[in-house]
């Protein structure tokens, strides 16, 4: 190209200025955005070559985008600015400059994580403010409450000796009793309700409470029973030592007895070809056992410890309830009362719900006003979110397997 033509654009110059990623026409876009990194480094050396062919054919000419440079003018200072050019971004006429090939692929716009940020705050704050009301709803709303309290202990289900969580159908006196220590050592707690809707169970497990409740009643806090449909058998005997038992006209309580039962499979067992072969150290060391029934020594024996756990119960129940051993013999064969007949026996106090026995033990612990009600084992919303209530019912009959299928019986 000739000075005197450096105003005219040859079909090299155009073909030239045409890139195939320019950025002038939406085409050319789409057509550099479908095609793969290795095409366009590809494309971008055939120009190259194309370049190098055109300054080669024309040495008197050297073209850098649309700048010319004639003969005058040093291959030095050409060469120069072919260098710039080749490492720079090129510049064309009307556009900004195109990115290289190894630019497309480094700038290629990567996802936004933010909102994945977002939502992991949003759900750890979910698990804090889940936590905090579980925590909020097991203290009752009073977690950070000083004032004077009254403690509600609920007693539901089957009573039994072990360690078994509550909710499942059967009350442990172990954690009972504990919960009544518990409340015994808060200076706050002026008052203890026991809220007892149970028909009874290990007549052992029965005493181990009742003698919690004798000990909060000797220590000067007052102890409210407050019965629910039945507070019967070991139910009642742990609600003698209270210091009032309120319960509702239609609840059934009493049961005043002891119950010792065996089971004699033998007949089934000869049946079905099944039989035992005992060996044994003693002539009681297999008694109760289902393969057989028992002998007559065996049953005068069985007699004397329902008689022995039954003098106990008389008379825990004649201390609790101020009577006489003999008033309650006669009133203590086994039978049940509504809860308005055993008003008429001296078999509880007076009648009401719940509220009305926490509102008389707030009177009786001497709190003015409304008091501060504690719940310490009440099922809360922590039982659903850790536990099954099917496969806990499953686990605990397993884990209860040895009082349900005791060799000895059970003693009521």
């Amino acid at each position: 190209m000739n000075r005197d033509n450096s105003d005219k654009k040859t079909e090299d110059d155009v073909e030239y200025h045409i890139y195939p990623y320019s950025y002038e026409t939406d085409n050319n876009d789409s057509n550099l955005n479908d095609k793969e990194p290795a095409e366009i480094t590809a494309e971008e050396n055939t120009h190259s070559d194309k370049q190098e062919n055109k300054n080669t054919d024309e040495p008197g000419n050297a073209q850098i985008g649309s700048e010319s440079f004639g003969p005058e003018e040093s291959a030095e200072t050409a060469t120069s600015e072919n260098t710039k050019e080749s490492t720079g971004p090129k510049k064309e006429t009307t556009t900004s400059s195109a990115p290289s090939p190894e630019d497309t692929v480094v700038n290629v716009k990567k996802k936004s994580r933010k909102w994945q940020y977002a939502a992991i705050v949003a759900v750890l704050l979910l698990v804090i403010a889940g936590s905090f009301a579980i925590v909020y709803q097991t203290f009752n709303g009073d977690l950070y409450s000083s004032n004077d309290k009254v403690a509600v202990i609920y007693v539901q289900g089957t009573l039994i000796t072990s360690s078994v969580p509550g909710g499942l159908g059967y009350v442990s006196s172990e954690e009972v009793s504990d919960n009544i220590r518990k409340a015994l050592r808060d200076e706050n707690v002026k008052a203890i309700v026991l809220r007892v809707n149970s028909g009874g169970g290990s007549a052992t497990a029965g005493e181990e409470i009742y003698t919690e409740v004798r000990k909060a009643s000797d220590s000067g806090i007052p102890v409210i029973i407050s019965m629910g449909d039945v507070a019967a058998s070991a139910a009642y005997h742990l609600s003698a030592p209270a210091d009032i038992i309120i319960a509702n006209p239609s609840t059934m309580t009493g049961s005043i007895g002891t119950i010792w039962t065996f089971q004699n499979l033998s007949e089934y067992y000869d049946s079905e070809g099944i039989d035992y072969y005992i060996v044994k150290s003693g002539e009681f060391k297999d008694m109760g056992g289902s393969w057989r029934g028992l002998s007559d020594d065996e049953k005068e024996y069985a007699n004397k410890v329902v008689a022995e756990i039954y003098s106990n119960f008389v008379m825990d129940v004649a201390e609790g309830r101020d009577m006489s051993v003999t008033e309650v013999k006669d009133l203590a064969d086994g039978r049940i009362y509504t809860g308005r007949k055993a008003k008429e026996l001296g078999l509880i106090d007076e009648f009401g719900n719940l509220y009305d026995s926490i509102d008389r033990a707030a009177e009786a612990g001497g709190i003015e006003g409304d008091p501060t009600i504690v719940y310490l084992n009440k099922p809360s919303i922590s039982s659903l979110l850790f536990g099954s209530e099917t496969e806990a019912k499953v686990d605990a009959e397993e884990f209860l397997r040895y009082y349900e299928e005791s060799p000895y019986g059970q003693i009521t």
